[in-house]
């Protein structure tokens, strides 16, 4: 295990984090990236319900394989622009583990729609947590949380960011720092997974909706890191969600065999919103 701790140098001296995975997982031009983002959120109805989502779950693969099941979920966002300040970002660190929750050190975050900041002061109280520490190393290449932001640069302007690559934690750490920063009536947060891994288009399906039915019923102990990819972040929304009793809702189920791939081996997604009933 590669483990960092509070306090290590910043590595970007900018202070920027470069985009990563633009050209790879999403378009590198700014205006097809816009025109991409754009048409897959143009393609989801407007909801019945209006209340303001305080969480989303959303994939992270492609654009090409996983966007449009993302969009269902930001398109709840549209309507409540005006109402989101902040979005805390959970999603799995993929290429180097870390103990913990990790931080950036870098106080923005670049994609070619432009630069996001990070909260500095939610992130100074984050680290007042013991699992929370700082690593620009782990965030250096980590897609899960990157293309997440283009659908947020579009459906709410201006907003601050707080990005934690989850390593080796536990559900309740993450429930933690979910806790810590829950109440602010501006913070809302995305949950980065996708969903199995790989498995023939029809095994897949049957193991997808058994996981999606494990989420609705809130029972993160019976989701595996081999059925959600951000397991561990999943399963600290879910037992905040369970504390507070609130209830994900369903909005869209499908995989790569869907969509763009074929159906031999396939990866699956989910689009899940938690309501905020405090807010509409």
């Amino acid at each position: 295990m590669i483990e960092f701790t509070r306090g290590e140098p910043l590595n970007t001296p900018s202070g920027i984090r470069p985009a990563a995975v633009s050209g790879s997982f999403y378009p590198a031009d700014r205006e097809t990236l816009t025109r991409t983002v754009d048409t897959l959120l143009s393609q989801i109805p407007p909801p019945a319900d209006a209340r303001r989502p305080k969480a989303l779950i959303v994939p992270h693969a492609g654009y090409i394989y996983s966007g449009a099941v993302a969009a269902c979920a930001y398109a709840r966002l549209r309507a409540h622009s005006g109402s989101v300040a902040r979005v805390v970002l959970l999603g799995p660190a993929h290429r180097l583990l870390v103990r913990g929750l990790a931080l950036p050190a870098a106080r923005h975050f670049a994609t070619p729609l432009g630069v996001v900041d990070v909260d500095p002061q939610a992130a100074a109280a984050s680290l007042g947590l013991p699992q929370v520490v700082t690593s620009d190393a782990v965030h250096a290449r980590e897609h899960s949380l990157e293309v997440q932001l283009p659908f947020l640069q579009r459906v709410l302007g201006a907003f601050r960011i707080l990005p934690f690559a989850v390593g080796d934690a536990t559900a309740a750490e993450v429930a933690e720092v979910i806790e810590l920063l829950w109440d602010d009536p501006r913070t809302v947060f995305v949950i980065s997974t996708d969903l199995s891994h790989y498995l023939p288009y029809a095994v897949a399906r049957a193991t997808d909706r058994r996981t999606v039915e494990s989420i609705l019923a809130l029972d993160d102990r019976a989701i595996s890191g081999s059925e959600a990819c951000g397991s561990t972040p999943l399963g600290g929304l879910l037992r905040v969600a369970r504390a507070r009793g609130l209830r994900p809702e369903l909005l869209d189920l499908r995989n790569s065999g869907d969509t763009a791939g074929d159906r031999e081996q396939v990866v699956g997604y989910a689009a899940l919103i938690v309501p905020d009933y405090g807010h509409d």
